[in-house]
């Protein structure tokens, strides 16, 4: 495998990304207040903008004591209120092109104006005129529109509250407008619960990390030490306190992974030292760093399969073990892996990538073959699968955690048991005990 096909292959493997914005203080994945079980006279409504309209609406209906978010237009004139006319290009800079906003509908006795304005001004950068990270234009710039008093009285005292925060924190002035509503257009059918209806959709993270609460020592915003991260490989997954995406990728893949290649989670204000060149403003974002220096990154959440691909790339290279681990290659018989490994002391042979347990010295034997052999896999770390290639019927062993190729079983074993033949390049050793 070539320089050449080794990039060709990273971009199949960075295709579509599922992303979230960082958000804090609020735990997002509550469950909604709905409106039958509100008291209807009560509620209030704010109309907010703060970048694409898609991940607004998410998060804000998906807070405690949030009856409805709606997403939509507002704050035009001379322009249609309609996606076609506000994406227009003659319209990216028009000052009367509409907003994308989000209608707000709450009940003030279980969330405040104030939180609500708190957690709006905490999720997006305020600082952005006319845009959000890579959206561009009026339509995207940084709004509140406001229903009553008390809510203008609010959005103006945490603006110059937020702006004291993020001056401290060396952003510049706060670009958000602060009107009353006049009138809200909904948006298309397929707009609302957009990301419900389509999980991968798109959701950056443009928060700056700066925060109305006062933040301990012990939060996650606080500057850790890279200096471990300059030196050798490792894998840096830049996260976001309740980010759905975040947690997928933690339950599918971060959870279970033992590799010998350190993972390492960082927010996007915690990245000092390093040498980065994908954007981190996304979460989850999967960086693959040699010596603190990024070799190739992701933003958006990778499945197992993604990701272990990925790191096959990174760890093994243009190698037997790569192709044998994903184009279902075999090792040379009497290889010079298999012979370091067919003489082990005790102990337990492991997924080259993943670091999960496959299979126990105990069960090794020599089968004359020139490849390892071993009577059963650890229980549950192997997949079963049939391979017609070539013309055979054989049953294909892969690991379940990483989904590489490790060889194949056969019932050619001491008195007809089960051999499972394994090739070596993709394992590695752990004496037990160790």
């Amino acid at each position: 495998m070539n320089k050449i096909k080794l990039k060709a292959g990273l971009q199949a493997v960075f295709k579509s990304c599922a992303l979230c914005l960082t958000v804090a203080g609020l735990l997002l994945c509550s469950p909604v207040v709905r409106a039958e079980q509100q008291n209807k006279a009560a509620l209030e409504q704010l109309v907010l903008g703060a970048g694409c309209f898609w991940g607004v609406e998410k998060r804000f209906e998906a807070l405690p004591g949030v009856v409805d978010a709606v997403a939509g237009y507002a704050d035009g004139r001379g322009v249609r209120p309609t996606y076609q006319a506000i994406t227009a290009p003659e319209q990216r800079m028009n000052p009367d092109n509409f907003a994308e906003v989000v209608q707000v509908t709450y009940n003030p006795a279980l969330i405040s104006s104030s939180t609500l304005l708190q957690f709006y001004f905490e999720q997006h950068d305020p600082t952005q005129k006319n845009r959000q990270g890579n959206d561009i234009g009026t339509q995207y710039r940084s709004i509140v529109l406001y229903s009553t008093p008390e809510q203008q009285q609010t959005a103006l005292a945490l603006k110059a509250q937020y702006q004291q925060l993020l001056t401290a924190a060396g952003y510049g002035e706060i670009q958000t407008q602060i009107k009353a509503l006049k009138r809200f257009y909904p948006a298309e059918d397929y707009h609302q619960d957009y990301l419900a209806k389509n999980p991968a959709g798109y959701c950056p993270d443009h928060a700056t990390g700066v925060r109305f609460a006062v933040q301990s020592e012990a939060t996650p915003d606080t500057t850790p030490d890279n200096s471990a991260l300059l030196t050798g490989q490792h894998i840096l997954v830049i996260d976001a306190p309740d980010c759905p995406y975040c947690a997928i990728f933690k339950r599918e893949v971060a959870d279970h992974y033992q590799g010998s290649i350190p993972m390492h989670f960082r927010r996007a204000q915690q990245l000092q030292g390093l040498s980065l060149k994908t954007p981190t403003f996304a979460t989850p974002t999967i960086l693959f760093l040699d010596n603190g220096v990024e070799q190739f990154g992701r933003q958006g959440a990778m499945s197992a399969a993604e990701f272990y691909q990925a790191l096959g790339y990174f760890k093994l290279g243009d190698s037997e073990a790569f192709r044998v681990a994903f184009d279902k290659g075999t090792d040379n018989r009497f290889c010079q892996q298999y012979e370091i490994f067919k003489n082990t002391p005790d102990g337990v042979f492991t997924d080259k990538l993943s670091g999960q347990p496959l299979f126990d010295t105990r069960d090794r034997f020599d089968s004359g073959t020139g490849w390892l052999s071993f009577r059963r896999a650890v229980k549950g770390a192997v997949i079963e699968q049939p391979d017609n290639s070539y013309g055979m019927q054989r049953t294909e062993i892969r690991a379940k955690k990483s989904g590489i190729h490790l060889g194949h079983l056969f019932y050619d074993g001491p008195n007809g048991s089960a051999r499972y033949c394994i090739n070596a390049t993709v394992l590695d050793f752990v004496p037990r005990g160790s």
